[in-house]
């Protein structure tokens, strides 16, 4: 069960990480409409991650002896990182985190980010800080130095299918030499990424390393039907939140603590029952059909007059300093249906525990194929929030339809149905509550940040002992 603090008292240890949560989490900016005008407040920002292996060990979910970290075999081990970009999105961010996982044996870590703006990047200077401060050696993606960190590398992983690139540019004739000891972590979903020029050196590394069964199966079967070439060991590694999030998320006086703040900022009462989607704001995420099953969810329950709280989406994800296209056509949404009172707009964020501490429902609308994994839908789980998700990726991995929250068809055949879920979850508080503690269950038996570093573990001996045979 969640943890609940002793006496209603914070340690002064907790005190502190909760004051530093909620300066960041007041920090943020959050845009939503009220009336006819768009206004903004502050507010908040949190943190990530999670693991399961196919190849190496099928049917583990993860473990090790108490008190054992199963990497330590890592320690004074040289690991060569190389990410397509450094960016807020889930790639660079998980890849940062299992560098600050290794650093936490003693791995020495040097990152290189292949593609950089030519301008200054606030965003870029503040994680590249951030990785400094942990221990992690930042390097120029080109030149000797790059060369020669990779030849003298135990193990160089590349993340993201777009990090190929750096392969051939960078490396050239030392290609063969380093291709037995790269790991390559693929998170993608999308059919433009099946392009030799990004994966022609796939079949020759020492394994592939994919966030869910789903993603895995369509990356052997399109690569080869495609490509026509053949995918290398593949090791299916399921995420799991990291310990930070997980304090936050048991403990019931943060919890509350930042429910209110933020709550408070969105300008919705203790009651109001709120449907997020926490996500990069874009078509494939699914924000517009969101917004279309939620007006289509209040319409039924004015039609039929059902006594419900009130109910609110919120749209996390956006980015306030460049309105796109699509985030236009949403706010046009919302003002053409007048339902600018029930729609709150946050600006996108690396933060997310306070505000899955806030909301009531997680909302995961990915379209298409769906996500490769959605790390955001355990997390919400460990917040002991139902989730609403498309079935499709890997949600269909994480979520139990019917018992830790309620899955709907991608695309237009899922409007009607999500907002039927909507209604339902809105209607019943108990229904809502059974689904969150079992989600939050099912993140202790599978989730957890200690699953994920058991389970990369036995990926990357794996990988070590191919690249020494």
């Amino acid at each position: 069960m969640p943890k609940h603090s002793t006496g209603g008292l914070i340690s002064v240890q907790k005190r502190w990480a909760l004051m530093i949560l909620l300066c960041i989490a007041l920090s943020t900016t959050i845009a939503f409409f009220i009336g006819s005008s768009a206004n903004s407040c502050n507010s908040a920002d949190y943190g990530k991650f999670s693991s399961r292996i196919d190849a190496v060990e099928p049917e583990s979910s993860g473990g090790n002896k108490k008190g054992e970290n199963p990497l330590h075999f890592m320690n004074s081990k040289l690991v060569l990182m190389v990410s397509h970009e450094l960016s807020l999105s889930g790639g660079p961010l998980l890849l940062m985190e299992l560098a600050f996982l290794l650093r936490a044996v003693g791995t020495r870590i040097v990152w290189i980010t292949n593609q950089k703006p030519t301008e200054p990047d606030e965003v870029i200077h503040s994680l590249e800080q951030r990785m400094a401060d942990r221990g992690v050696k930042v390097s120029p993606a080109k030149g000797q130095e790059a060369v020669d960190t990779a030849l003298k590398a135990d193990l160089v992983i590349l993340n993201t299918a777009v990090a190929g690139k750096w392969l051939d540019a960078v490396l050239k004739d030392n290609v063969p030499r380093v291709l037995p000891k790269v790991l390559w972590w693929i998170h993608e979903m999308r059919g433009h990424y099946f392009n030799l020029e990004y994966v022609k050196h796939l079949p020759f590394v020492a394994g592939a390393m994919i966030d869910s069964h789903t993603t895995a199966d369509y990356w052997k079967n399109r690569t080869h039907e495609r490509l026509g070439i053949k995918m290398p060991a593949t090791y299916v590694v399921h995420l799991g939140n990291s310990k930070d999030l997980m304090d936050v998320a048991e403990d019931s006086v943060a919890r509350r603590v930042l429910r209110e703040h933020i709550r408070e900022s969105l300008g919705v009462q203790k009651d109001d029952l709120l449907f997020a989607i926490i996500n990069s704001v874009s078509r494939g995420k699914g924000q517009d059909l969101f917004l279309k099953s939620f007006y289509e969810a209040l319409q039924l329950i004015q039609e039929k007059k059902l006594h419900v709280p009130p109910v609110y989406a919120v749209i996390v994800g956006i980015d306030v300093n460049s309105k796109t296209k699509f985030e236009t056509e949403l706010r046009n949404f919302v003002a053409d249906k007048k339902i600018m009172q029930r729609v709150r707009f946050v600006n996108k964020t690396l933060n997310v525990a306070p505000y899955l501490a806030s909301i009531d429902v997680l909302v995961q609308n990915s379209q298409a194929r769906g996500e490769c994994f959605g790390r955001i839908t355990i997390e919400a789980m460990a917040f002991q929030l139902p989730v609403l998700g498309t079935a499709a990726g890997g949600t269909m991995e994480i979520v139990v339809n019917g018992t830790t929250g309620w899955l709907h068809p991608a695309g237009k055949d899922g409007l009607t149905p999500l907002a039927a879920n909507i209604v339902q979850l809105a209607m019943q508080v108990e229904t809502r509550t059974r689904m969150g503690n079992k989600g939050y269950a099912r993140v202790q038996e599978m989730f957890l940040e200690h699953h994920m570093s058991y389970r990369i573990s036995l990926v990357l001996k794996e990988v070590l002992r191919k690249a020494n045979s």
